[in-house]
């Protein structure tokens, strides 16, 4: 997993930032301006920056520059904007943005740009140095996942309801496929039983990943998130780093 610093002076931004690449294992940093990040880039050594155009003091762009033209920009910079311009990307890129993601930003744009970005090498110099424009990803927003559906399931003996196992090759130690319930109680009770065992199960075939998780019960992180705390399913027994 990387260390990445994210940079952007919208409190909530950084906080969702930070949410989604912690629960997929990363170590973040946050700042809130360039002075911040400077220190943290310095301190912290980064393998990836996160970082935010328009900031009150210095903006993104300019710390780009200053980076690059001081030799620093030796991890991949992925910059963000919600009023960003096709002129705005190429001039980010020119001055080493691997990739440009445009708020608000989703979460298969985010994490499909950091993990591109981690596989690529660093930028070896600027466009004033060597007049050469690296290629750029530009991301655009997309509409989020519609909720939908639940496991197949069916009545076995005695009344008792069993989830369909599910076909996986090497299933992780963990909570089983096939489950029975205790359907003499109420339906609150029995439904909210079967639901945190399905995603318990579902959270151990994904190492804890939240993202696979969304993506393969339907839900959208948010709803799935809520859920979860609800249903009081233990978000740290299965995150990567931790098993």
């Amino acid at each position: 997993m990387a260390t990445i610093l994210v940079v952007d002076d919208e409190l909530g931004i950084r906080g969702l930032l930070s949410e989604i690449l912690s629960d997929e294992g990363h170590t973040v940093e946050l700042a809130e301006n360039a002075a911040e990040a400077r220190a943290a880039r310095e301190r912290m050594r980064p393998d990836l920056v996160l970082l935010d155009i328009w900031m009150p003091d210095v903006d993104g762009i300019s710390l780009l520059k200053e980076w690059g033209a001081a030799s620093l920009l030796n991890m991949p910079v992925i910059m963000m904007s919600g009023h960003g311009t096709i002129d705005t990307a190429v001039e980010a890129t020119k001055y080493g943005a691997t990739a440009f993601l445009e708020k608000p930003i989703t979460l298969q744009k985010l994490l499909r740009a950091v993990e591109q970005a981690l596989v690529r090498p660093a930028p070896r110099a600027t466009v004033a140095a060597t007049g050469v424009v690296a290629p750029l990803t530009t991301l655009a927003p997309q509409r989020p996942a519609d909720p939908l559906g639940g496991p197949s399931d069916y009545m076995g003996h005695a009344g008792t309801l069993i989830s369909q196992p599910v076909a996986t090759p090497s299933a992780p130690q963990g909570p089983q496929a096939e489950q029975s319930f205790d359907l003499d109680r109420p339906l609150r009770e029995a439904r909210d039983a079967f639901e945190k065992s399905y995603f318990e199960f579902h959270l151990a075939m994904e190492n804890g990943s939240m993202t696979r998780v969304a993506e393969k019960t339907g839900l959208e992180r948010t709803h799935l998130y809520r859920k979860l705390k609800q249903l009081g399913v233990d978000l740290s027994r299965n995150k990567r780093g931790n098993s």
